[in-house]
């Protein structure tokens, strides 16, 4: 992710205060960190969906990952996850999820990046939209998701598709304990990867 000036200022304030708990007046100053990220300046034919697997080893992971695949550690487990068409796996992984298909995305240049979030019990994003499509696996916990078309509540081990590219969001952790997803985004790379919004 590369911003310039102003608008690079704005993106990082925004960014660096993500997660505001509700109601303590505390900040949590990290938002969701980028475990992998390939760019491109196409995508595979669609309907395009991602499958989520785990592995035993880094290395069968990579030597399974395509030109769409992006590999990471977290949670105590080797990560591979996938965009391309439905109905997809990989011949030494183990399928956890597969989530889509995506809203269409049109771009010059797109990143596809896997994140890892953690949001404290009580704590919610600022509102805010990105320049392409998300789609989260909750590893614990259980996350809400605010929309103007209103609001989706997930579970850990499940998947969710997020809205469409510039649609107004916002995250939350209603529970009581600590909520902790992956995100899958496919993003237009050259547009700064959120910004702040207002809900109508």
């Amino acid at each position: 992710m590369q911003l310039r000036g102003v608008a690079a200022l704005a993106a990082g304030v925004f960014f660096g205060s993500f997660f505001l708990p509700s109601p303590a007046p505390a900040q949590e100053r990290a938002g969701p960190r980028i475990l992998a990220e390939k760019k491109t300046t196409s995508l595979p034919a669609g309907p395009l969906f991602w499958w989520v697997e785990n592995f035993p080893t880094v290395a069968q992971a990579q030597a399974a990952a395509g030109p769409t695949g992006l590999v990471a550690e977290a949670a105590g487990k080797i990560w591979l996850v996938t965009l391309g068409p439905a109905g997809q796996s990989s011949k030494d992984g183990s399928k956890v999820a597969e989530v889509g298909p995506l809203p269409p995305l049109t771009a010059p240049q797109y990143a596809l990046q896997l994140r890892e979030g953690n949001i404290k019990a009580g704590a919610t994003t600022p509102v805010h939209t990105h320049p392409g499509s998300e789609a989260f696996y909750i590893l614990a916990g259980e996350k809400t998701l605010k929309t103007s078309q209103g609001v989706v509540r997930t579970a850990a081990g499940r998947a969710l598709l997020g809205p469409e590219t510039g649609t107004t969001m916002q995250v939350s952790n209603e529970g009581t304990t600590d909520l902790h997803m992956l995100l899958l985004f496919v993003l237009d790379a050259t547009k700064p990867f959120l910004s702040p919004a207002k809900f109508p």
